[in-house]
């Protein structure tokens, strides 16, 4: 159990949330294997200010999903404080600021990481989301922008003294992006700096993983993004492991394709088929990877074009693969 703001939540394993990843489908899958909290894809502060309709979709969230935080970005601390205004109306319990995101089309207008290198700027952003919020709000970064602005523990600090609840840390550069090892020693910098909960984040790819930088940072809770991609046993793992100290057995080919089959059957509903088949390509290649002939199958998935087709070739896939196992 750990306490964000008044929100109780009842396991400490979280989902990251990842852009073109987080979406309903995938959320509800990672929820049915015991995730403590989810968060959505983040949300363009500006697009919702203007009732944007594809950002509406975003933010569709369903009852069995609680509790979620939805994470906006964006450095005008006007549409940040309006757009926290208009998530008052939303069922998520928790509003996340993301500080951390280093794609360049999001860093170039000064979002994402960009904001570290502006402490000040920060402050206006993280003041303005505050003081219009009715919810806790929660705030993401990173360990800073490059090796030679790495001020993690400044905005930590800020973030603590605007009224933030809890703060979530990926322990690499804006520079790096997902490139080299996460650096677990500025989380536990983090923690040692800042009373509020402590979200470690970065290089959770195994159930010891967790383990390890639970112990290594001190850190309330963690927060799995790439680990979780094609992966959602993870969460219960993990939650199993920190309980019992029992690591329990990788996931079997047969759970792998009928969770994949029920991921692209969600996908369906929320999205259409057209668009579904096309965004599940993505998901799928990361259920079957690391299985017998699972290249020659990508290849195959990525050019069928039809919902019915793509369970076909799954089941037939399954089949074969248990009559050789037989």
């Amino acid at each position: 159990m750990i306490k964000i703001g008044n929100v109780e939540i009842e396991n400490n394993v979280f989902l990251s949330p990842m852009a073109g990843v987080t979406d309903l489908p995938f959320r509800l899958i990672c929820k049915e294997h015991n995730c403590g909290m989810l968060y959505t894809e983040m949300i363009n502060a500006k697009a919702l200010c203007y009732d944007d309709e594809n950002t509406k979709k975003m933010l569709n969230i369903e009852s069995k999903e609680h509790p979620v935080a939805v994470q906006i970005f964006g450095s005008d601390p006007d549409s940040m404080g309006r757009a926290a205004e208009i998530m008052n109306e939303y069922p998520n319990e928790i509003l996340d600021i993301n500080m951390g995101c280093p794609v360049p089309k999001v860093v170039k207008n000064g979002d994402g990481s960009a904001l570290m290198k502006d402490p000040k700027k920060a402050e206006k952003v993280l003041t303005a989301v505050v003081k219009n919020s009715k919810k806790p709000v929660t705030l993401k970064i990173r360990k800073g922008w490059d090796d030679n602005n790495v001020n993690a523990v400044e905005i930590a600090k800020i973030a603590e003294s605007c009224g933030i609840s809890a703060l979530a840390i990926h322990g690499r550069t804006r520079e790096q992006y997902y490139s080299g090892k996460a650096d677990w020693d500025i989380i536990r910098k983090v923690k040692e700096n800042i009373n509020i909960p402590v979200i470690g984040n970065g290089d959770i790819f195994e159930v010891e993983d967790a383990k390890k930088i639970i112990e290594l940072t001190d850190c309330d809770a963690i927060m799995i993004g790439r680990g979780a991609q094609g992966n959602p046993w993870i969460f219960n793992r993990i939650n199993h492991f920190i309980k019992t100290g029992e690591i329990l057995p990788k996931p079997t080919i047969e759970e792998k394709i009928s969770t994949a089959k029920k991921h692209i059957y969600l996908a369906v509903k929320e999205h259409g088929e057209y668009v579904a088949v096309r965004e599940m390509r993505k998901h799928l290649s990361w259920y079957l990877k690391g299985l017998k002939n699972s290249a020659s199958l990508r290849d195959e998935i990525n050019k069928i074009e039809s919902y019915e087709q793509v369970i076909a070739r799954l089941d037939k896939y399954m089949a074969d693969s248990l009559t050789l196992q037989g």
